[in-house]
């Protein structure tokens, strides 16, 4: 199965989520690839805590393989390579956990033939190699969505299952952004019909994660004014009748990350020990994400292609 990770905007946290889904994946055993698309931002080694390649590779990297100067691009077990304590002693039973990072100088670029198939003979050995791989794309209608989206329209890539999810904060601007960038002109749905992908079907595959999400009971909001609290449930209904209009509403949800302290300021894989030992995150956000990762492949949360 491939998972394409998307925004409209940045700082949605969609490169966070989707690491700590990889995370969770691996933790229950499964084989999990993730590839860092986000080509002018490859910042995935962070989140799992690699600090010689932060800000990407300096060799090989996905920006160098799909341009064809690099004839595999690197991959990085986080495992053995992390600085994480929690995740060098990870749990006995879980499965590999392997980063293809970008390159530190990498960025945007516009792709041609030669890089779309590039871009279909990875997904094909991923596939063949892998349980689960999480690719990270970059913000907005990119170059990355582009040839992702016509190589998955390849016959090759015909039977290799794959689902988007959209991610976005729990604000107006970002719903109406995330709705654009799935339904408007030139976003997924019609950019896929254009590369080849049936509309309807593309449609099928594609869920929403609502990231940062303030819950208005939540103890962490124990002490504004009563006259906050009825602003913020006020304010909480009118995003989800907006969200139903535009089409991201609760039935193409796949899941909603509480607002996280830690994940506003370190943005990390968020492990049992932080939530028991440490207590420095929540239960509920760490249960979510659990429950996201599990929703990825379970076909009740997903149409049927």
């Amino acid at each position: 199965m491939i998972v394409f990770a998307v925004s409209d905007k940045g700082g949605t946290g969609r490169s966070v989520t989707s690491a700590n889904l990889a995370y969770q994946r691996a933790l229950a055993g499964d084989h999990v690839a993730y590839v860092d698309f986000d080509f002018g931002s490859p910042t995935a080694p962070a989140v799992f805590d690699v600090p010689d390649i932060l800000r990407g590779t300096g060799e090989g990297g996905l920006h160098s393989y799909l341009e064809g100067t690099a004839p595999e691009p690197a991959r990085v077990d986080v495992w053995r390579r992390t600085e994480h304590p929690v995740l060098r002693r990870h749990t006995i039973g879980a499965g590999r956990l392997v980063l293809l990072p970008g390159d530190v100088s990498g960025g945007e670029f516009v792709t041609d033939e030669d890089a779309v198939q590039r871009c279909v003979d990875l997904f094909l050995r991923l596939h063949g190699e892998f349980d689960l791989i999480l690719v990270d794309l970059s913000a907005g209608r990119s170059y990355a969505m582009d040839m992702v989206l016509e190589a998955t329209a390849r016959p090759e890539l015909r039977n290799v299952p794959h689902r988007w999810v959209v991610f976005h904060r729990w604000t107006r601007q970002h719903v109406i952004a995330a709705a654009g960038l799935v339904y408007a002109a030139r976003g997924l749905l019609e950019g896929g019909a254009e590369l080849g992908h049936d509309k309807d079907a593309l449609r099928a595959v594609i869920r929403f994660v609502r990231a940062a999400v303030p819950d208005p009971d939540s103890s962490l909001w124990s002490h504004v004014s009563p006259a906050q609290s009825a602003w913020m449930q006020m304010y909480d209904e009118r995003l989800r009748r907006l969200a139903s209009e535009l089409g991201v509403g609760d039935t193409v949800l796949l899941g909603t990350v509480p607002l996280e302290p830690i994940l506003q300021w370190q943005e990390q894989l968020i492990t049992e020990e932080e939530v028991v030992a440490t207590k420095i995150a929540n239960k509920e956000t760490l249960d979510a994400l659990e429950a996201i990762a599990a929703r990825l492949t379970d076909d009740t949360h997903w149409g049927k292609p």
